[in-house]
């Protein structure tokens, strides 16, 4: 009985999005078609959810009849597998993961540039890289996923900004993904940078290190332990904290936006520069900004704001009271030019701290 309520919410929202349209191969530029169809396969890094890249990988190939071979990985993972390939990438695409590793290749010129028809769907040039080295997909608030039952039980408050998760109380509770392999946690740097400022920003990370208890590979780690209360207090997407809820019953996951403000991600979707069938890679760019692609999403699990105009919101994140506008003025360029020098120095603001707890492998 438990978790009946949630499961009943969630096979109404997918009832309710089981009518978006399904396109087929003439919807696309039949030039591009034929060009990747000849090339006949496609490779996919995805960083995204599982459930949901299988899917979008599925239908690229039912929808093209091109073989799609594809690998999840972490966004920090791609960008450290991407940099060391130098230009001579094992991977086609990249799909889903925040910009801010994307950014990274983007100025290390491991992107291609493509100017895709679709783009003009997008809702605003935000949710693009001006030289077409990747495009937004969807958007993603960061917030808190907080185990109720557990606060409960600890006769502890939960946490309504950033400020609060420095207290004592909190010690040993908190999860967050790693900086160094989590697009995740590279955005929670540039935002606490961005709204204290950079001393007082890394001086807040130091501080918050000394209530974490574990840093997961993955920035959607934390979620996936809230819910068992294995994690008490975990720092993420707040759609991950929707999926465990309503796919996977937990009710007592309580979903929190800090009352001073918070930062966004948005997804993209890349072509890394040297891919091996790159007309198969740009259909799949043209594909992934088409509502056939990202409406998968709601189905399989994956509950962020959609940012083209042609396709349908999930009805979850509004019912969840998740505001796409209640965020920050995020600074992307500063997060583009900056975010390797910040990573380096949050590592030696830890200190030892940083040797045994933010392992990459």
């Amino acid at each position: 009985m438990k978790k009946l309520l949630a499961m009943l919410l969630a096979l109404a929202m997918l009832l309710g999005c089981a009518s978006f349209a399904m396109a087929d191969a003439s919807d696309f530029d039949p030039e591009l078609v034929a060009a990747a169809k000849a090339e006949g396969e496609l490779v996919v890094y995805g960083s995204c959810e599982e459930e949901y890249l299988s899917a979008v990988c599925d239908r690229f190939e039912e929808l093209f009849g091109i073989k799609v071979t594809h690998q999840r990985l972490s966004t920090g993972e791609v960008q450290a597998k991407i940099e060391e390939e130098a230009g001579n990438p094992s991977a086609d695409v990249w799909f889903g993961g925040t910009t801010d590793p994307y950014n990274v290749c983007a100025a290390e010129d491991l992107l291609m540039p493509y100017e895709a028809a679709n783009a003009a769907h997008l809702l605003g040039p935000a949710y693009r890289d001006a030289d077409g080295k990747w495009y937004g997909i969807y958007k993603g608030i960061l917030g808190f996923m907080v185990n109720t039952e557990e606060l409960q039980r600890l006769g502890l408050e939960t946490p309504q900004d950033w400020a609060d998760l420095l207290k004592p109380e909190y010690k040993g509770l908190i999860w967050l993904s790693n900086y160094n392999t989590a697009g995740t946690a590279k955005l929670v740097i540039n935002t606490m940078i961005q709204k204290y400022g950079h001393d007082e920003g890394i001086k807040y990370l130091v501080d918050l290190d000394k209530n974490i208890q574990v840093y997961t590979k993955s920035g959607s780690g934390p979620s996936k332990n809230v819910g068992t209360g294995e994690c008490v207090i975990g720092i993420g997407f707040l759609h991950d904290g929707i999926y465990q809820i309503l796919d996977n019953g937990y009710d007592n996951i309580g979903l929190v936006i800090p009352s001073t403000g918070t930062s966004f991600e948005i997804g993209a979707t890349a072509i890394f520069r040297g891919a091996k069938h790159e007309n198969a890679a740009k259909l799949w760019i043209e594909f992934a900004l088409s509502p056939d692609c990202v409406e998968l999403g709601v189905p399989n699990g994956s509950y962020q704001f959609l940012v083209i105009d042609n396709a349908q919101q999930p009805e979850a994140a509004a019912q969840f009271g998740l505001d796409p506008e209640n965020v920050m003025d995020y600074d992307f360029e500063d997060a583009k030019v900056n975010i390797t020098t910040y990573i380096a120095e949050v590592m030696e603001a830890l200190g030892s701290a940083a040797d045994d707890r933010f392992q990459t492998k």
